[in-house]
């Protein structure tokens, strides 16, 4: 008989451990009983209910802290630049049921709910890809078609990023705190963008025909240098 009551009292205990999960304040904590067809969210302080039989019950954790993403892609720009893209960007999940219905393959994770694991930025890099990315990828190449990569104002572009991506994802329960933009041109661009800030600075102190003579000089120097570059002895005869 006492063997009986230490076996209750030790499964009374291990329901009374088990009943102790609580959603923190630094967390988004989700759980369904039909196999992620609906979902309730559980504010933070209130107690995490456990799934018992119910082999469709599914817990999902999701960050309630800022995150960071970042993407590379080659964009077309304005008369048909094509240049190499970085973004990197801040953002926060501000609707976590709207966001499970996206990324919906985090519903397989069932991450306890004490468990700091769950809180790993690094689980998200498929749902950013997924969910944040394509998006962001979308609104930028509608935006810089237009865009001349000589007289745009990456400051103010980033900002229209920044405001019309935000309107693609706030209902999809992402948003972005702050977008980075970065383009790497090739070398050939990069050149006709010199030569068209110095065009500039020389047309404005009316020294345009100089500045052509100097341009060209320097382009011809440039030639000759590569043409006149030494080649390397050939190795004697055998």
């Amino acid at each position: 008989m006492k063997t009986f009551f230490k076996l209750l009292g030790f499964c009374f205990l291990l329901i009374v451990i088990e009943s102790c999960s609580y959603s923190k304040s630094n967390q988004q904590v989700l759980v369904s009983s039909d196999c992620g067809v609906s979902w309730t969210q559980i504010n933070a302080g209130e107690s995490v209910p456990k799934g018992g039989l119910n082999y469709c019950y599914m817990k999902v954790v999701i960050p309630n802290f800022p995150m960071q993403g970042d993407m590379d892609f080659v964009a077309n720009l304005a008369e048909k630049v094509r240049v190499k893209t970085l973004i990197d960007y801040d953002y926060s999940i501000t609707g976590a049921i709207q966001f499970i219905k996206q990324a919906k393959f985090l519903g397989k994770a069932n991450k306890d709910a004490d468990d700091n694991a769950a809180l790993d930025p690094s689980a998200f890099e498929g749902a950013e890809n997924i969910v944040i990315d394509k998006r962001i990828k979308d609104v930028a190449k509608a935006l810089f078609i237009n865009e001349d990569i000589i007289e745009m104002d990456q400051q103010d572009l980033e900002n229209k990023l920044l405001q019309e991506s935000n309107k693609v994802l706030e209902p999809l329960g992402v948003h972005l705190n702050f977008i980075t933009l970065t383009f790497d041109p090739d070398e050939q661009t990069r050149q006709a963008i010199d030569v068209s800030t110095a065009m500039k600075i020389y047309k404005s102190k009316g020294l345009e025909d100089l500045g052509k003579q100097v341009i060209s000089a320097r382009a011809g120097a440039t030639k000759v240098s590569v043409e006149n570059k030494v080649l390397p002895a050939s190795p004697p005869a055998e």
